[in-house]
C-alpha cells in the first residue's frame, strides 16, 4: 500500500472511511473490517464524534486495542448535528477532544478536523485553540472539512508564525461530484493543503451495484432512502453505464476507476471508501492499483464532464 502525506503524517492511499461503525454494523463486524484493514495496508481511519453519536469512535477504538501505534486516527468536531454546543469556540473544542479521546480510548488524535466552519466563531479563535492542543500532545495536526476555497485562503491567513495550520480539507469529490475542480483543488494546491474525499463512491452508485435497468440491490444507503434519491437519476445511471464500459474495456471494475481517478489528483491524499465486511476492503485497498494514462483522463472528460 502506497503512502502520502498529510502535514506530517504519512497516511495509506486508501482509507476507511468510519460512519458505518454503530449505524450500519455493530462492534464484531467494526472489528473484522478495521483488522482486515490494517493487515492489508491500511493505516487511516477517519471518524467523527457525530457518526452514530459517537458509538462510530467507541467501535474504532475498541477495535484497533492494541493495534493503536499502527493507526493514523482522524476524526472531527463541530458538527451542528451534534447538539447546540459543538461549534468552534475554543471552550467547545477542548471539550469535545477530550469527549473523542474518552471514547477512541487514546490520548492523541493523529488528524482533528473541524467539520464544518462555525460562521459565528473568527477562525482564528478556532486555530488558536487548536494549536494549544497540539503544544499540548494531544492532536498530532488539524485539518478541515466542507470548507470553500476562500475559507481555505482565510483559514491559511490568519496562523501566526509557528501556529498550527489546517494541513488537509475534507471535501465531498467524486467521478459523479466534480465540485472542488472549480477552485477548492487549486487552492489546497497553492497551499500545500491535502485533499480528502469523502463520499468517493458515491454513495455506492460508483461500485456498479447500480445499473440502468435492473432493480436496485436492497439494503443499501441509496436504496433506504427510496427511488427518489438524488443519487438515482436518469443521467446518473447513464453516466455510470459510459464508466462501467471504460472501465470493462481496459479490465477493470468501475470501483477500480473511481478510486484510482481521485488518486490521479496529485493534491489527493487519501480515498476513504466506508466498509462493512473485511471482503470490501480488499476490493478498495486493491483499486489503488490501477494508473489511468493521460488519454485516459482526457476520455473520461469527456464522458463526465468538468464543472463549468
Amino acid at each position: 500500500m502506497q503512502t502520502r502525506r498529510i502535514g506530517s503524517l504519512d497516511v495509506s492511499v486508501v482509507g476507511v472511511g468510519c460512519n458505518n461503525f454503530g449505524m450500519r454494523i455493530d462492534p464484531v463486524q467494526t472489528e473484522r473490517v478495521v483488522g482486515a484493514a490494517l493487515d492489508a495496508g491500511i493505516n487511516f481511519f477517519d471518524t467523527a464524534e457525530q457518526y452514530a453519536r459517537g458509538q462510530s469512535e467507541e467501535f474504532l477504538g475498541r477495535a484497533l486495542g492494541l493495534r493503536r501505534s499502527e493507526a493514523i486516527v482522524a476524526t472531527k468536531f463541530g458538527h451542528p448535528a451534534s447538539g447546540p454546543e459543538s461549534g468552534g469556540r475554543p471552550e467547545q473544542v477542548r471539550k469535545a477532544l477530550e469527549g473523542s479521546l474518552r471514547r477512541l480510548g487514546t490520548d492523541y488524535v493523529d488528524l482533528y478536523q473541524m467539520h464544518r466552519p462555525d460562521p459565528n466563531v473568527p477562525i482564528a479563535d478556532t486555530l488558536g485553540v487548536l494549536d494549544e492542543l497540539v503544544k499540548a500532545g494531544k492532536v498530532r495536526e488539524v485539518g478541515s472539512s466542507n470548507f470553500s476555497a476562500g475559507q481555505i485562503g482565510q483559514a491559511a491567513e490568519v496562523v501566526p508564525e509557528g501556529g498550527a495550520r489546517f494541513v488537509s480539507v475534507q471535501n465531498e469529490y467524486s467521478l459523479l461530484k466534480r465540485e472542488p475542480e472549480s477552485g477548492v483543488l487549486a487552492e489546497c494546491e497553492r497551499r500545500g493543503v491535502a485533499f480528502i474525499p469523502y463520499f468517493p463512491l458515491a454513495s455506492g452508485l460508483l461500485t456498479g451495484k447500480y445499473r440502468k435497468g435492473q432493480p436496485a440491490p436492497q439494503g443499501t444507503r441509496i436504496t433506504a432512502m427510496g427511488p427518489r434519491h438524488p443519487l438515482l437519476t436518469d443521467e446518473n445511471l447513464d453516466i455510470v453505464e459510459r464508466l462501467v464500459a471504460f472501465s470493462e474495456s481496459r479490465g477493470h471494475t468501475l470501483l477500480e476507476l473511481a478510486i484510482s481517478w481521485l488518486l490521479s489528483r496529485p493534491t489527493v491524499a487519501s480515498v476513504i471508501a466506508g466498509a462493512m465486511r473485511p471482503e470490501q476492503v480488499h476490493a478498495n485497498a486493491s483499486a489503488a492499483n490501477w494508473t489511468l494514462s493521460d488519454a485516459d483522463l482526457r476520455e473520461l472528460d469527456s464522458l463526465v464532464p468538468r464543472p463549468m
